[in-house]
């Protein structure tokens, strides 16, 4: 199928071939007949992306502080590669399109195969949405009328926070797409609408609709106002303008009444003069996007729906009613449409949009209304490169997020390794990826990975809640698997790998990598294999992450224990050779849940050793992220951030530096040897019976901080 993406490095607009998507749990598959063209939000992306490196970073202050903390910390070149990086993965473009239900995921009833629905989509004929952001169309309304509704929704949103009643004045400022939806949406409500924009064009087209406007350029908007409204002021302000300007702002309070209401829907300069809310008392407020559940990965992402009876209008139900003014007459959006462009034209579009005037632009795909509309094209790609050699041995990556660029296939390509697969759930990731380092196929059909017998290793770098199953299939289908920490999520899904994993003749590795570091090698060479007791530290300064991520949902994640402080679990258990016993967990605070950010737990091992992570979330960006103390023998290992390792009493002298790198946490050196295993055998990189161990040890810690006790493995 072919997708639009946006490249942010260069700023060129793509029509890429990638596979289709596959749909999953909660999911819809739906193939597109329309699609929006949401020229404001767009036109500011492809701005971005042809702008040159300084320009990017004056755009974006805040993200030029993010990269001066990473250097800090990770040093110069891992930040250059980083950034560089991030600008090289392309965009998928667009997000209100409307089409055709080709399958549906388990959990989902409310939809099947042949409905018309619209959804926030981007640019593609297939797309894959989460069922609360799909709604379906009235039969009186087209296609392209209900790619609509997404778009519309942003007007909406910004509408209910205004709170108008019948008869209020509300003036609209900024009557592109979006301004010229608020305004016929707000005369629906019953409201005295009054428009404004400095482009004669929209002003004439809102005033054709048969809503008052007023010419920026040619009338003062304050004067403007307060004469319509007798010197009272507006009862609110809609600001759904794009500039960078203050004069905006400053334009809603003056023209607003005492104690009005202001919205911002858009995007403008926010210097905000003091005096002129004070003295009126003014409400402002800023709307987000579709409305209530937007960007909650509960309501999105896993489909709980918000009780209706507490929270009236959700982002769906507001997708929903501008569906139903559509249908009813109440908003007009044929006379919104500019153009018309067929998918592979895109270029009459996106090639000048800088300096398009238009207001909405429609791109049409091939006719839905056959049998073959609800058929599923091919979810495997052949990428044109030179095919890996025939024979087993080859390696399948599923995966194609920001570890599987960064970590996993540069060190798989430096090691020559042949990849014969990479899979992603959506398609576009998986298909760079296999551009960028030659990998030839790409595809969103893990079955079909499962079924090829010239595929010996699996490489899983999901997220958390797909580990598990996907070890099970991995290890049935007799392939040796390599799975991203953390194993799995819980103590029955460990159960069943443990037995399947011991009875297998395929290995199993899990990504604990810093056990592989030079410098974690270097110190468990100077403790030696069998050592005796040692009081172990390790000192996280993890970083914050917002609540509302993926990784502290315990049933995606794990949280951040399971799913990240297990690294330091399994580096204790290499260090002490020995196999944790006892552990437990104390949380910052008072009232602390299951599961939180700042911790301490502490481990005892079988030889008798001590552990201690200290696992903290509230620390500065600017401190190293990770330093291992070890203490054994009146003797002190420190290692500071896997760049540099200091003793002290192993050599002559108070102390001296073992060893200095770059930034190595061992991946290299892992896949290294997990390729070598595969391919000749030998001795386990890690013992299944540390795996499951270090697994259980993190289970244990959360269970422990839950009932405030020991907990004994």
């Amino acid at each position: 199928m072919k997708q639009l993406i946006q490249n942010l490095k260069t700023g060129e607009t793509i029509l890429e071939e990638v596979p289709t998507p596959a749909v999953g749990r909660g999911k819809v598959l739906i193939r597109t007949a329309a699609s929006l063209v949401s020229l404001g939000t767009e036109k500011m992306l492809v701005s971005f992306g042809q702008a040159n490196l300084l320009q990017k970073a004056r755009s974006q202050p805040e993200k030029v502080r993010q990269v001066l903390d990473k250097v800090s910390t990770d040093g110069l070149q891992p930040t250059i590669e980083a950034v560089l990086r991030k600008l090289d993965t392309p965009l998928p473009l667009g997000y209100s399109q409307a089409g055709i239900v080709v399958q549906v995921g388990s959990d989902v009833t409310e939809f099947k195969p042949g409905d018309r629905v619209a959804s926030n989509g981007h640019h593609a004929e297939y797309v894959v949405v989460p069922k609360n952001l799909v709604v379906s169309i009235p039969d009186e309304v087209l296609f392209e009328e209900a790619s609509f509704g997404v778009v519309g929704s942003i007007a909406l949103q910004g509408i209910r926070l205004a709170n108008p009643t019948l008869g209020e004045k509300v003036v609209v400022i900024g009557l592109g797409l979006i301004g010229l939806i608020t305004a016929q949406l707000l005369k629906a409500n019953g409201c005295q609408v009054l428009g404004i924009d400095l482009d004669p064009v929209k002003v004439d087209l809102l005033q054709s609709l048969g809503i008052e406007a007023i010419h920026g350029n040619t009338n003062d908007p304050v004067q403007s106002i307060l004469e319509k409204t007798n010197g009272i002021g507006a009862d609110a302000v809609i600001i759904t303008a794009s500039t960078s300007s203050n004069a905006v702002i400053k334009q809603a309070a003056q023209m607003s009444r005492k104690r009005g209401r202001i919205i911002l829907v858009g995007v403008v300069g926010l210097q905000i003069d003091r005096s002129d809310f004070y003295e009126k008392e003014l409400t402002f407020q800023v709307s987000c996007s579709y409305g209530p559940g937007r960007y909650d990965e509960a309501y999105e992402q896993q489909g709980v729906d918000y009780p209706i009876g507490f929270v009236r209008w959700t982002e769906k139900r507001n997708i929903e009613t501008i569906l139903n003014s559509i249908k009813d007459g109440q908003l007009n959006v044929r006379d919104l449409i500019t153009e018309r462009v067929k998918l592979q034209q895109f270029g009459e579009i996106y090639n000048n949009i800088a300096g398009s005037d238009s207001i909405a632009s429609i791109l049409q795909y091939p006719d839905v209304s056959s049998e073959k509309a609800i058929s599923v094209t091919s979810q495997t790609l052949r990428i044109s490169v030179s095919p890996v050699p025939a024979g087993s041995g080859q390696i399948a990556i599923v995966g194609a997020g920001n570890f599987t660029q960064a970590t996993v296939l540069p060190a798989l390509k430096q090691l020559h390794v042949p990849v014969k697969y990479i899979v992603s759930a959506g398609g576009l990731s998986s298909t760079i990826l296999a551009k960028k380092f030659g990998i030839p196929i790409s595809s969103t059909n893990i079955d079909e990975v499962y079924a090829d017998s010239e595929v010996s290793g699996l490489i899983i770098a999901t997220r958390h809640n797909l580990h598990a199953p996907m070890v099970l299939k991995g290890l049935n289908a007799g392939k040796h698997v390599f799975v991203e920490k953390p194993l799995c999520l819980n103590k029955e899904q460990l159960d069943q790998i443990s037995k399947e994993a011991g009875n297998s003749a395929y290995s199993l590795t899990v990504g604990f990598n810093r056990r592989f570091s030079p410098h974690s090698v270097y110190m468990k060479k100077l403790l030696g294999e069998n050592p005796g007791p040692m009081n172990i530290t390790a000192t996280i300064n993890a970083g914050f992450i917002p609540a509302t991520s993926w990784i502290h949902n315990l049933d995606v994640g794990g949280g951040r224990i399971v799913g990240e402080a297990c690294h330091f679990i399994d580096l204790m258990t290499f260090l002490s050779g020995s196999k944790v016993v006892q552990v437990s967990m104390q949380a910052l605070g008072t009232n602390p849940g299951l599961e939180t950010d700042n911790v301490s737990i502490h481990l005892k091992y079988e030889n008798g050793t001590l552990g201690v992570i200290n696992y903290f979330a509230n620390g500065h960006k600017a401190y190293a992220k990770e330093r291992v103390e070890v203490f054994y023998q009146q003797k002190v290992l420190v290692l500071d951030n896997f760049r540099k390792l200091s003793g002290y009493g192993w050599k002559k002298g108070f102390s001296s530096t073992l060893l200095k790198t770059k930034l190595d946490k061992g991946h290299k050196a892992q896949f290294q040897r997990l390729c070598a295993y595969w391919k000749k055998g030998g001795i386990p990189l890690i013992p299944l019976n540390e795996i499951i161990n270090t697994t259980a040890a993190s289970f244990g810690a959360l269970e422990a901080l839950k009932s405030q006790s020991i907990v004994t493995l």
